[in-house]
């Protein structure tokens, strides 16, 4: 049974392009299945999270990522009674719009945008992606998803303002957007502050003693860990100790937004939609939590002098493809020179650049920017 402040998918507001229902797949179901078997989907395998394949092939991508988002968000949104096919949805669909090389690609495709006086947003060309990019069927361009997942995918990590973005307005960017993607940015949250911790580790650019030290809540967790297990090996204390701080956070998302839900007294979806700020949220001191441990990995891990170099890589072949390609455009693909008759030249080299795979693009700059 779905809460009443849940979407119910029998009350969708659907589809741009009508379609008959499926006989044993609802409309979020069907999304969902949409979504995995797009081929922006498939890309994001070769795209990097933290981590190139250089240091391992163990460590997280883009798609793992992904699917380890959705599987948190299953059971966050069904402990609260929310519709545990649209968060799925959300969280398989949330970065889809993410370029290679994580976010140095992202910081180095923005700043080639903003020399044309435009930007770069993930959401936004997510929804570019799902709107118009995916092409798998004969009716209309785009995946044709409905509106509460296309609503999701630009408003599930902040709202946009309706005077800076007019061409949203129909997304009801005047009010907040459903549990179920608000959801998703704090599960996105829970998912790499632990992940990012292990795979940090496991590539010996964390120690142990620096993560004790650094983030108290696993150091908490692993002082028990080491009572309940004093002879097990190092890293299975790290692996008890590091599952204990997911499920804290994880408790405490359920926990403290079932409170708040309570304490506003929201009972329907117009409810969640109308409250003042967004209901989803952490406990104040889980919240402190997260921070620390986003801290130790910004100072410790993210910004640390073993992964300069690749982001320095990363943001020096973005930057000169971008470059490249403004100043010979007959060189794109024979569908980006039609586009760009139609749309602004940076654009359309964004949408390239951003749609490629980490592996993809060392091999166009090889191609068109090595050798100059």
């Amino acid at each position: 049974m779905l809460a009443g402040y849940a979407v119910h998918v029998e009350h969708s507001r659907g589809r741009r392009f009508p379609e008959p229902p499926h006989p044993y797949r609802n409309d979020f179901q069907r999304d969902r299945d949409r979504v995995i078997h797009a081929r922006a989907f498939r890309r994001l395998e070769a795209k990097t999270q933290v981590f190139t394949r250089r240091y391992s092939d163990h460590f997280r991508n883009r798609l793992t990522h992904t699917l380890e988002v959705s599987q948190v968000s299953r059971t966050i949104a069904g402990a609260l009674g929310l519709n545990v096919d649209l968060a799925e949805a959300l969280a398989l669909v949330h970065d889809i719009g993410h370029p290679p090389f994580g976010h140095a690609g992202e910081k180095a495709l923005d700043a080639a945008m903003r020399e044309h006086g435009l930007f770069f947003d993930h959401n936004l060309h997510a929804l570019r992606i799902v709107e118009d990019f995916e092409q798998r069927y004969a009716a209309f361009r785009g995946l044709n998803l409905t509106f509460e997942v296309r609503e999701g995918i630009i408003k599930h990590s902040h709202d946009y303002d309706p005077k800076e973005h007019p061409g949203l307005a129909e997304y009801l960017l005047d009010q907040r957007p459903p549990l179920e993607a608000q959801l998703i940015d704090l599960t996105d949250e829970i998912a790499y502050n632990t992940a990012d911790l292990d795979d940090g580790y496991e590539a010996h650019l964390l120690s142990l003693e620096q993560i004790r030290e650094g983030i108290p809540v696993f150091e908490r967790f692993y002082r028990e860990v080491e009572q309940i297990y004093p002879d097990a090996p190092h890293k299975l204390k790290f692996n008890e100790a590091l599952k204990r701080v997911l499920n804290r956070f994880v408790d405490d998302l359920i926990t403290n937004t079932r409170a708040r839900l309570n304490q506003a007294g929201t009972r329907t979806l117009d409810d969640v939609r109308n409250h003042a700020e967004r209901l989803a949220a952490f406990s104040p001191a889980v919240e402190a939590e997260l921070k620390e441990s986003k801290n130790f990995l910004y100072e410790n891990l993210y910004f640390s002098s073993a992964l300069a170099g690749e982001k320095d890589d990363a943001e020096r072949v973005v930057g000169e493809l971008f470059t490249f390609w403004m100043d010979h455009p007959k060189t794109l693909p024979h569908n980006y020179q039609e586009k760009a008759k139609e749309d602004s030249l940076p654009r359309v080299i964004c949408d390239y650049i951003a749609g490629m795979t980490d592996n993809f693009i060392f091999e166009q700059y090889e191609k068109h920017c090595s050798v100059r």
